[in-house]
């Protein structure tokens, strides 16, 4: 006999969450066999919403939803189905030889429906509805070299040597785990540049790094030309690229989290790309990491300049 959906208060809205018991990740341990379930799901995207909301309020979604569990199928979903409430926001974005109509997450009703659909992972666009084609956040992708988890070091010092670099074109910059392999640096823009100038901007800072640090970092895109060293990625910053959201729960046992850090806690020994989990992603968000990134976002195009000029 099937069981009553439970029933979550979330803002104005009471949301529905079905079969709430279900096991949807793994649990850390082997032997765990409890793991993250629906509505474990549920209650933590109700408490980190207020933390999560600001970062996708108007961006289309990419959502990865894992309804059977674990060791079941992923579904990579864009088109947004007719049997959401109505009360969702929807997004309808241009692509070749038609449109898409996103999922949009503008409160915390939906966040929890979201946990009802099984969806595990939000991959946000770097640009708004509003604006689709003018990305008001960059972002520098950095995985450990040769799939190493263990030594994150050279995660550590590409996100060093790449803020020394975003500083010196004026560019400030946040920090952020994946909860998957490594970091992510966010670099808040004012939305006034085309997503094809943000992608050659990023492209040309990677470049300026690895030429400087040749032996330690490279934008060679094929796996076997990185010859051990770490890979500059800059390719979500593309049109119809998304990357993981501040505050989104990966797809892996132990629930971790994408958790915006602070500067002064990448020396922190035990940082690492799935540092936090659905257990303490909150507590790290009411510290305030972004707290010291300025709201508005940077103009690109005397960055540009700086970045000309030293390139010669």
């Amino acid at each position: 006999m099937s069981r009553a959906p439970r029933a979550v208060r979330a803002g104005r809205r009471t949301v529905p969450v079905h079969r709430p018991e279900k096991v949807l990740l793994a649990g850390a341990a082997e032997d765990d066999s409890t793991g993250c379930t629906k509505g474990d799901l549920a209650d933590y995207h109700r408490a980190v919403a207020p933390y999560m909301l600001p970062h996708l309020r108007g961006r289309p979604l990419m959502l990865e939803r894992h309804p059977d569990g674990p060791d079941g199928p992923v579904f990579m979903q864009k088109n947004t189905p007719d049997t959401y409430p109505d009360w969702i926001t929807r997004a309808e974005v241009p692509k070749e030889g038609g449109t898409v109509t996103h999922t949009v997450c503008d409160d915390t009703a939906t966040l929890v429906y979201l946990a009802d659909q099984a969806c595990v992972t939000l991959h946000r666009w770097l640009s708004r509805a509003g604006r689709i084609r003018c990305p008001d956040r960059m972002v520098f992708d950095l995985d450990p070299p040769d799939d190493d988890p263990v030594d994150f070091e050279p995660v550590r010092e590409a996100a060093r040597r790449l803020r020394e670099l975003l500083d010196e074109l004026r560019l400030p910059s946040a920090l952020m785990t994946t909860g998957s392999r490594g970091l992510h640096l966010v670099v808040p823009l004012d939305g006034r540049q085309d997503v094809d100038e943000v992608r050659a901007f990023a492209r040309d800072v990677a470049d300026v790094l690895a030429a400087a640090h040749p032996d330690r970092f490279t934008t060679a895109a094929r796996k076997k030309d990185r010859g051990g060293r770490l890979y500059l990625d800059v390719q979500r910053n593309g049109y119809a690229q998304t990357a993981v959201a501040p505050y989104t729960v990966r797809a892996r046992p132990g629930a971790p989290v994408a958790a915006p850090v602070a500067w002064d806690q990448l020396d922190d020994p035990d940082l690492g790309a799935r540092r936090w989990t659905i257990a303490d992603a909150v507590e790290q968000a009411r510290t305030g990491p972004w707290d010291g990134i300025p709201r508005r976002g940077r103009a690109l195009g005397p960055a540009r300049r700086r970045l000309d000029a030293l390139r010669g």
